[in-house]
């Protein structure tokens, strides 16, 4: 395991193939670090579907409403929901949209954010200054690398559990 320097304000995302280390940026986006947080605590974030994986670009999770692979799950229906807490403003910075941050998806609205997040597979620095980047992926790349490909996949992968490190 990489070396944690803050376990809570690191997030642990377990894959099919291994867990993903997270690191929050709650001086940079302290709502969106404090949201997710809170949703993994909640155990909501647990079996829901990636229902938007675009190679080279990003791979798209966290409809908490429609996408828990284990109950209610709607494939048509993920990717439009969040959770049942209010929306957060962006919170933008000058943080660039490198391969293994963590973005908070929305609408066109950019004070939609709620429970959805992407992960970049690439650099994607068209998106700078547009979406909120709230973490880094450090540890575990490969396995956001592996995850099933599509919009949505045929076969969807999963979070299996998303815990706040501390509480691990």
């Amino acid at each position: 395991m990489a070396e944690i320097k803050d376990p809570e304000n690191t997030i642990l995302i377990e894959l099919k193939d291994g867990t993903v280390a997270i690191e929050l940026l709650p001086d940079v986006a302290p709502d969106h670090s404090e949201r997710m947080k809170e949703l993994a605590r909640s155990g909501a974030y647990d079996n829901v579907a990636f229902h938007r994986v675009i190679d080279g670009f990003m791979a798209q999770t966290g409809d908490v409403a429609n996408g828990n692979m284990e109950k209610d799950y709607n494939p048509r229906g993920a990717g439009t929901g969040g959770s049942d807490l209010p929306n957060l403003k962006a919170e933008f910075s000058k943080i660039p949209h490198d391969r293994g941050t963590l973005g908070a998806a929305r609408s066109a609205n950019p004070d939609s954010a709620n429970s959805q997040f992407f992960i970049s597979f690439k650099d994607n620095h068209f998106l700078n200054g547009q979406y909120t980047v709230y973490g880094r992926v450090i540890q575990g790349m490969e396995h956001v690398d592996a995850i099933a490909k599509g919009e949505p996949p045929a076969n969807p992968d999963r979070m299996i559990s998303v815990k706040v490190a501390s509480d691990a």
